[in-house]
């Protein structure tokens, strides 16, 4: 079922080597300008005409009514309740250890430079609702926004034939956290939403945001790419990734247990092992097949294993793993290895790192402290997940006092001088009319 890279006589161009899932990000960009330009110019309108053509339907306002949150969450399964507030209660110990401090540094007698944190006004979340829906998505985003001290929170997420709203454990999530500013939209149209801002049809405002954060399909990436600039975006998500770096005394049950769970998601999620292991590998292929003939979504997995962005890679040496596994950058990246804490701490790209047999990524999508929303299609080499820092913004606040500001003035004078931006150095200067002291 998992086709096989091997890699066993030497990495070569590795990157290039390992399987990835082909997503057009381009094109969809063109397919959605013309939607996003709509958003832009005829509000609300163009969002509702958008719904009814993609969802099949026409809700009666974009925002939920508070009444329907409360019902959500009033109706909501009492273990599915009580799972969720312990998500919420681990992700708020989890971020709250993400909180910068604000640092005053002396750069000189009389001339500090304030390092400070403010978090951003507004912010849109955007939980997706397509093939599964996702209340782990609405803790994921809301809780960092709200341990950063973010005070407008948006959230959209697309309404559900069934009641005309968002999925209601969605909304339940929502009322659990204290959002009450919900909207009933996906795709594409809720992002320009977002970012523009809207009149929604009742004549209310719906402000745009500075931040919008949230994983999506790649309509919805398309979008974020297009309004990147006219908001900050957290990044532009891809399929869903697990990668598994394991060795002969890896749990062959555990390792096509967690390959499969990923593959759930999507056809076109990635599910990945590198090992060192011929044996380990010719085990997990025969419990992933036997897991698929038993799982709910079979066709999806099978659609999933089966894509050219799934495999089992085989390398020669733990050092040649930890290379492929760096190379991949996976989304999310577990560790079943002898001394993994040790092989854990040598990794230097991925999303989020699961170490050891008992750290399984659906744990990081629920209830680890950690967030699930992480860079996919090896973007982790460069970038992070979904954090508190996300929602703040550093500025540098100077202040410097007459002495310390003549204490480098001549500097100042100097360089003005050699980029031939003699008005810099007036400024300074104009601030000393009888010279500077000497």
């Amino acid at each position: 079922m998992l086709r096989r890279i091997d890699l066993r006589q030497g990495l070569g161009n590795v990157r290039n080597m390992l399987p990835r899932a082909a997503i057009d990000v381009s094109a969809a960009v063109v397919a959605v300008a013309p939607l996003v330009e709509d958003v832009r110019k005829r509000g609300s309108a163009a969002v509702l005409d958008a719904t009814e053509k993609f969802d099949g339907l026409r809700p009666t306002s974009l925002r939920v009514p508070a009444q329907v949150i409360a019902d959500a969450v009033e109706a909501l399964d009492p273990a599915v309740r009580a799972a969720l507030l312990e998500s919420i209660s681990r992700a708020r110990i989890g971020h709250s250890a993400q909180v910068p401090t604000e640092r005053v540094t002396q750069i000189a007698p009389g001339g500090t430079v304030t390092q400070r944190w403010v978090p951003v006004r507004r912010v849109g979340l955007y939980v997706p609702g397509g093939l599964a829906v996702y209340p782990s998505s609405v803790v994921m985003n809301v809780v960092p926004a709200q341990v950063a001290g973010v005070t407008g929170i948006a959230v959209t997420s697309p309404p559900q034939k069934s009641t005309g709203w968002p999925d209601a454990t969605v909304l339940a999530a929502c009322g659990l956290l204290g959002v009450s500013e919900v909207y009933a939209a996906g795709g594409a149209q809720a992002i320009a939403m977002l970012g523009y801002g809207v009149i929604d049809v009742d004549g209310t405002t719906i402000e745009p945001v500075d931040v919008i954060t949230g994983p999506g399909n790649v309509y919805v990436t398309a979008a974020k790419r297009l309004l990147r600039g006219v908001v900050a975006i957290d990044a532009e998500a891809g399929p869903t990734e697990i990668a598994i770096l394991a060795d002969e005394k890896a749990d062959a049950d555990h390792v096509a247990a967690d390959l499969v769970s990923q593959a759930e998601h999507d056809p076109m999620a990635a599910s990945v092992l590198i090992t060192t292991s011929i044996a380990l590998a010719n085990a997990v292929e025969d419990k992933v097949i036997d897991r698929v003939v038993r799982t709910k979504h079979s066709d999806r997995v099978t659609a999933a294993l089966t894509g050219p962005q799934s495999a089992i890679v085989v390398v020669a040496s733990l050092e040649d793993g930890i290379k492929v596994a760096d190379a991949y950058a996976a989304e999310h990246l577990e560790i079943q290895t002898t001394d993994a804490p040790i092989v854990a701490r040598r990794i230097r790209n991925a999303g989020a790192i699961f170490v050891g047999k008992y750290s399984p990524v659906s744990l990081g999508d629920y209830c680890a402290g950690s967030n699930h929303v992480l860079p996919t299609a090896g973007c982790a080499r460069f970038s992070s997940g979904l954090a508190t820092t996300t929602f703040l913004k550093q500025m540098q606040v100077i202040e410097y006092s007459r002495d310390a500001l003549a204490a480098v003035a001549d500097h100042v004078l100097a360089l003005s001088s050699a980029e031939n931006l003699p008005a810099h150095g007036e400024a300074v200067s104009a601030r000393f009319p009888d010279g500077l002291p000497r």
